[in-house]
Order: C-alpha cells, then structure tokens, then sequence
C-alpha cells in the first residue's frame, strides 16, 4: 500500500490556497499583518500535521500486539493451517 497522490495534491493545493492565497484578500486595517501572518502559520502547521499523519500511514513504526492467549483462540478457530 502506498501513498495516492490524490489527497496529498488536494490537501496541499486546500492549504496553499488558504496560506498564500488569501493573506491577499484580507482587508486593511490595524491588525492586518497579524491576521495574514496568522493564515500563513495556519496553513504550514496543519499542512505539515496532515503530512506527517498521512505519511505515517504508510509505515507506522508500532503494530498491532498480541498476547499469546489471542494468537491461541485465532488458531483455534481459524484451524490449523494458520502458521505462528
């Protein structure tokens, strides 16, 4: 299983949209600056948050464990062909 290109295009297109895009359309005004810069460490904080989950997806460093009383029951009811 890889990683589809799809989502990563459309979430970082949704994202530099709202990172680059619109810091240009904010109305001026007193606060203005804060409110672009805030758009824009709004979308590279949840662009890379969104990255780094999707990504770790792909190869999680934990597995799922069992204990050997699980693996026991499985074999049980699965039947014997299953190899520990």
């Amino acid at each position: 299983m890889g990683a589809s290109a799809i989502p990563i295009i459309v979430v970082t297109a949704f994202w530099f949209v709202v990172g680059a895009i619109l810091p240009w359309f904010v109305p001026k005004g007193p606060n203005r600056g804060v409110t672009q810069t805030v758009l824009v460490m709004t979308a590279c904080s949840c662009w890379l948050f969104w990255l780094c989950c999707y990504l770790m997806q792909m190869n999680p460093l934990i597995g799922p464990e069992m204990s050997n009383h699980t693996l026991l029951v499985m074999k049980q009811e699965w039947g014997s062909s299953w190899k520990a």
